[in-house]
């Protein structure tokens, strides 16, 4: 009986947690601003005052939450169907950005929150169990690639994916500020993720990353290289 009254607990709580979050998505986009009112938050979850900061502990985690409940991109992935190991690779990379892609002044709207200095919790730009989730995905994916002998298996695969994720993390910035057009976004990562994988792969491998390279330059040529008159980078 007692670990059925606390299962009910546990679902119950789940449920407040799925209305805030619901509730959030839906103030961000109807008012395209982040610094949410938490009593207007509160009721539109049908919750108490209290019970967004007992779940959550910060306005700042609820734009967090909103973000991970948008982009479910693991269940996503599963459903994910691509040719060799190397196109598992891009599509992946594609499906994650085409959330940002799709929803551009949604999804500037929360990463401006999340990424603003202003912020003084620790809940960083993603929960612990997200980033590790988002690892293992990353890191199975290039782990194929090597075992096809489309990579080398002399560069670890941990400091590729940190490359990479440098890439996706400096692309992102500039789009947020305004410096790289959404249109621009998804090639000009594509290239960096091509070049950054060139340099360690076999000579299978750089046949596919040159035809990848080859793709995102054409798309790159057609919408231009979407950056403003203005950029934040050093280089």
């Amino acid at each position: 009986m007692m670990t059925e009254d606390v299962s009910k607990r546990e679902q119950a709580k789940a449920e407040r947690r799925r209305r805030i979050v619901r509730a959030a998505r839906d103030l961000i986009r109807e008012t395209g601003d982040t610094d949410l009112s938490m009593r207007t938050l509160a009721q539109r979850a049908e919750v108490s005052l209290s019970t967004p900061y007992n779940l959550f502990g910060s306005k700042r985690a609820v734009v967090l939450a909103v973000l991970e409940d948008e982009r479910d991109f693991a269940k996503r992935f599963r459903k994910l169907n691509a040719g060799n190991s190397i196109d598992r690779i891009f599509g992946a990379h594609e499906l994650a950005f085409g959330y940002y892609t799709s929803d551009p002044d949604f999804y500037r709207t929360l990463w401006r929150a999340l990424l603003s200095t202003s912020g003084h919790d620790d809940t960083g730009l993603a929960t612990p169990e997200r980033l590790a989730q988002t690892r293992a995905i990353w890191l199975g994916l290039l782990g194929n690639a090597a075992r096809d002998g489309f990579l080398s298996k002399d560069v670890p695969i941990e400091l590729i994916v940190q490359a990479m994720a440098q890439i996706s993390g400096g692309a992102l910035l500039s789009w947020v500020v305004g410096s790289l057009s959404t249109s621009a976004l998804t090639p000009t990562v594509g290239i960096g993720y091509a070049l950054c994988l060139n340099g360690a792969s076999n000579p299978s491998g750089k046949n596919l990353l040159q035809s990848k390279m080859s793709v995102y330059q054409s798309e790159l040529s057609t919408v231009g290289s979407g950056a403003a008159e203005y950029s934040p980078e050093t280089m």
